[in-house]
């Protein structure tokens, strides 16, 4: 588990460092960049745990694309052909 160095500030006007758990980062769509729904924060060592329904959403582009590029990619895939 990563520890980061927050300082916070105690009453009496005195600063302290103290260690908290960092966070992986937020998984984000490829296209837009926006939050991706479904995918846990979680750590490497934890994340291996979970069962593969649980990692990402179970649909074509779960985990890379949100779902509103997922569908206009469905949609131009299906146009093109």
């Amino acid at each position: 588990m990563k520890l980061r160095k927050i300082r916070v500030k105690l009453p009496g006007n005195r600063v302290k460092v103290v260690l908290r758990r960092a966070y992986p980062r937020i998984a984000v769509c490829r296209n837009c960049g926006v939050k991706l729904k479904g995918i846990p924060r979680l750590s490497a060592s934890k994340f291996r745990n979970l069962s593969k329904s649980e990692k990402k959403p179970n649909r074509p582009y779960g985990g890379n694309l949100c779902s509103a590029c997922t569908r206009s990619e469905i949609k131009s895939r299906a146009r093109q052909d």
